[in-house]
């Protein structure tokens, strides 16, 4: 026999209870009393409740206004268009489910270690983002004339995270990244550097250390075999397009993005380094 749990009974046996009670203590008048309490009494639990809803979104919206105000413009520019930019991305197929949703707010709260008012922000932002009739080509346009090509490479580097927290990524947001970066005149050779370093981050955990080798020639975009006068050609580039300092008026969060590409630069030179050393 199949077991179903059994759910706690509601009140409507106590009101019918309440009702008749009153009745034959009181007759109508102490019905009609009893009526009264209790429709007062849930007028005034609505009002509390649509009071409490009002007092808790003035204070989520005078939290957001605070902390706006003490970002630069740059900083708060950068971040409305990458969430507009993502939330395009992720309306791409016509639909934004609640996955998208949900990868999207954990990338800035895991990913970029966003605090509880940074996060009211962004899901605002969000709001705003899916009701924004602008099409995703003329907010790229926008993101092209308004920033350098380092923050260019940075807001890249964001939406392949964005994509590879999907397992496997959609072919057609890959296709769409591959697109945004020609749009936003990110070389080839920069966008293919950046793709292939997430593809060989994804192989990672189960890397044989000549699959290991080959990721560090792809965040260097270099292709499996380059000798070491092109592996020094590459890092010298990409240190110089990945230096915190370029970034760092877009925001700590955003700096520290730049640091740890840097530091995987570093890391996969210093491989390199050891290796062609000792020939």
């Amino acid at each position: 026999m199949e077991y179903r749990q059994h759910n706690q009974p509601g009140c409507g046996g106590c009101l019918l209870l309440l009702v008749v009670l009153a009745l034959v203590t009181g007759g109508a008048p102490a019905l009609l009393n009893l009526l009264g309490f209790i429709f007062y009494s849930g007028l005034a639990g609505i009002l509390l409740l649509v009071g409490a809803f009002w007092a808790f979104t003035y204070y989520v919206r005078r939290r957001v206004s605070t902390y706006e105000a003490t970002q630069s413009e740059s900083h708060n520019r950068f971040v409305i268009l990458l969430v507009n930019i993502l939330v395009k991305i992720a309306q791409a197929d016509g639909h934004f489910t609640r996955p998208e949703l949900n990868a999207i707010l954990n990338f800035f709260q895991y990913q970029l270690r966003y605090n509880q008012d940074q996060m009211y922000w962004v899901k605002q932002l969000v709001k705003e983002a899916r009701e924004n009739t602008t099409d995703l080509r003329q907010l790229l346009e926008e993101f092209r004339t308004g920033f350098a090509y380092e923050p260019r490479l940075i807001l890249l580097e964001l939406i392949y995270q964005i994509i590879y927290t999907k397992q496997p990524p959609p072919q057609n947001e890959l296709l769409l990244a591959r697109e945004i970066a020609g749009l936003l005149q990110i070389s080839v050779y920069d966008q293919r550097t950046i793709e292939a370093k997430y593809m060989y981050r994804q192989r990672q955990e189960a890397a044989t250390s000549g699959q290991v080798e080959e990721q560090y020639y792809a965040v260097l975009g270099l292709e499996k075999g380059a000798e070491f006068a092109e592996i020094k050609k590459a890092y010298r580039k990409l240190s110089m397009q990945y230096h915190p300092d370029k970034v760092g008026h877009l925001g700590e969060e955003f700096k520290k993005i730049a640091e740890e590409k840097m530091k995987e630069i570093n890391v996969a030179y210093g491989y390199f380094e050891k290796k062609f050393a000792g020939r």
